[in-house]
């Protein structure tokens, strides 16, 4: 089974119905639930979220959703190491260089995002929601 990293981009991009970025984000979360690749995020990707969800949705609405995105993805520590390699990167995005480092940290093969510029010294592939699904 293939294990990926999603950002935080494509899962507001399913979670919200971004128009024109939600059926790539909703094919991948359905490859998931078939059980044919692995879909791996950061718990700094949990927070993120339920910052967001909770400016369009309450409290109660906001931990439903997540709870269910809970059910298709494996959750990844963002421990010391990773904060530690993320200050001592190049990367300009510092949100961006601890989901890169958390995915590295882990041994995930793969990064999956809308962001690509951001992750131009990448040491695994990253690539959009529509390029890994095609």
């Amino acid at each position: 089974m293939t294990s990926i990293f999603v950002d935080t981009d494509v899962i507001l991009d399913l979670l919200l119905q971004r128009h024109s970025f939600y059926i790539h984000a909703a094919q991948l979360f359905t490859l998931a639930d078939k059980g044919q690749i692995k879909i791996n995020i950061s718990s700094l990707s949990f927070s993120n979220l339920h910052y967001l969800l909770s400016k369009q949705y309450n409290r109660v609405e906001s931990r439903r959703i997540l709870s269910q995105l809970k059910t298709l993805v494996v959750v990844l520590s963002v421990d010391d190491k990773v904060i530690s390699l993320a200050l001592n990167s190049d990367f300009t995005d510092f949100e961006d260089a601890i989901q890169y480092f958390t995915a590295i940290n882990n041994d995930v093969p793969m990064l999956i995002t809308r962001n690509l510029k951001d992750y131009k010294t990448a040491a695994i592939p990253v690539l959009s929601p529509a390029a890994f699904l095609s």
